[in-house]
């Protein structure tokens, strides 16, 4: 019997709003911060426009090869057990870190680079340079971003989601105090990209440096050396990275997402100023858009977290019983509140400039130019909450590797859509934003119906389970009655 209301379901809801906020730090660039980075640029008067698309793409392309490493956050949710297998997962992290530190490197100097921004974006020398210099300083950022997240999937494990979410919002306060200091600093004038990117680097050591303390003082004395075979066994590199090259998979192209738009939207415009215009209004809504259903994705980390059916989740003590049904109902709830949040924020008259204008810093002309894609960005949490709500399920029963091809047909409806929207009239941010939001929705269309498939072959599996488990408890009845018969042979010619 389920309760109507359910007094667990503000257990997790109190827990996963922390988590909430957790989504929106992630990779150091939470909306929330990346919108006072992006006021740091904006405040810059001369060539603000300029600087601000310079930062876009390097940010977004920063954001492809950090995004794999924060998915090791589910790793250390679903597989550290002990010591050891925290030592192998970090491991991981530091050989992903270094590849990362060289493709920054090798994108930044070679012609690598300058064909992948100048020559496939269409933008300017200047606008070019600019985005590789920034590329190149946030060279160091994914391994900082893939400590900090291994740790928070460890520390979320053993239920401090809420020294999770304090690391995060200390993440978002280092940021926004860096981003003040420095614009009374001479980098304005010298280096104005030294503003965000620091700002950036800062609060990823804020936070990093949180989850790592917690991590030793609450959690490394009491795991074991060793994981036994009543926490499902050791880890082993093989079984991590199994689990997590899907999920990897996934958020890379999520990542990729955002460099292919701004280099179709900028290729649709020629290289323009409307191109430099338009990669701008894309940078400065992204933030502003994904606030209200952001944090949706982390509703991925409930069923690992609560379900006792997996085998890792038994060594942590927890005083109340999460159903699959609380799971369902929070996450009905969550994805009402984001789309209240959207048109709220969206729709309400001069309530999306007012933002734009009074946080960011743009002028009221940029801000209207913000309003039809951010509208668009409305229709995303439904997507967003099927995707995170099956991810999560699949995610405890450790079939992550039907999800693999949701990544891919999410790519092919981005492109077909940026292809074929601009012979419908469609051009600018609002080309890349609605693209965006049909790819959301080929993703999360692929990902029902992986689920779907395992959930039919769980469902046959146990049948098959049912019926053995009935024939053998008929064989078992009948053994009792065949002795019961000698008996009663033995008792009649003894009589005789």
């Amino acid at each position: 019997m389920v309760l109507k209301n359910p007094p667990y379901l503000g257990i997790i809801r109190s827990e996963l709003l922390i988590d909430g906020l957790v989504e929106q730090t992630s990779s150091g660039g939470s909306d929330v911060a990346l919108r006072a980075l992006n006021r740091g640029i904006a405040a810059v008067k001369e060539d603000a426009v300029e600087m601000l698309a310079s930062y876009g793409l390097a940010y977004s392309l920063m954001k492809f090869f950090t995004g794999p490493m924060s998915d090791f956050k589910n790793v250390g949710l679903v597989f550290v057990n002990s010591k050891r297998d925290r030592t192998k997962a970090v491991m991981c992290m530091v050989v992903a870190g270094a590849v990362a530190a060289v493709f920054h490197t090798l994108i930044a100097y070679s012609d690598l680079g300058y064909y992948i921004i100048n020559k496939l974006h269409h933008v300017d020398e200047s606008v070019g340079s600019k985005t590789r210099r920034a590329f190149l300083y946030l060279a160091a950022f994914p391994f900082m971003d893939a400590m900090a997240w291994t740790h928070a999937g460890i520390l979320l494990k053993h239920k401090y989601s809420f020294l999770v979410g304090c690391a995060s919002i200390s993440d978002v306060i280092a940021q926004v105090v860096f981003v003040a200091i420095l614009l009374h600093s001479h980098l304005e004038c010298r280096e104005p990209l030294l503003i965000p990117i620091l700002s950036l680097y800062m609060g990823a050591l804020v936070r990093c440096t949180t989850l790592c303390l917690g991590y030793y003082r609450n959690i490394h004395d009491i795991i074991p050396d060793r994981s036994g075979p009543e926490m499902g066994g050791e880890a082993t590199i093989r079984k991590m990275l199994s689990f997590w090259w899907p999920l990897a998979l996934i958020l890379a192209t999520q990542r990729i997402s955002r460099p292919i738009v701004n280099l179709f939207v900028s290729r649709d415009l020629g290289g323009s100023s409307a191109a430099t215009e338009a990669v701008a209004i894309l940078t400065a809504t992204y933030p502003v858009g994904h606030m209200p259903y952001g944090w949706l994705t982390e509703i991925r980390a409930v069923y690992p977290a609560f379900d006792k059916n997996n085998p890792s989740n038994k060594m942590v003590n927890t005083s109340s019983t999460v159903t699959a049904t609380h799971i369902k109902k929070f996450t009905f709830v969550c994805m009402a509140l984001s789309l209240t949040l959207c048109f709220v924020m969206f729709w309400t008259p001069d309530v999306s400039e007012k933002i734009l204008v009074d946080i960011i810093g743009v002028d009221f002309a940029f801000a209207e130019l913000c309003v039809v894609p951010l509208r668009i960005f409305s229709f995303f949490p439904v997507p967003v909450t099927v995707r995170a709500h099956l991810t999560g399920w699949l995610m405890t029963l450790k079939k992550t590797f039907v999800l693999a091809p949701s990544s891919v047909l999410r790519i092919i409806v981005l492109i077909t859509s940026l292809i074929v929207l601009p012979y419908l009239g469609v051009h600018g941010a609002t080309l890349g934003v609605g693209s965006l939001l049909a790819g959301f929705v080929g993703e999360s269309t692929m990902v029902a119906i992986a689920a779907c498939y395992v959930y039919r072959k769980q469902k046959k599996k146990r049948n098959e389970n049912e019926t053995a488990t009935e024939g053998e408890d008929s064989a078992m009845t009948d053994m009792p009655q065949t002795e019961e018969m000698t008996d009663i042979v033995e008792m009649r010619e003894e009589n005789e």
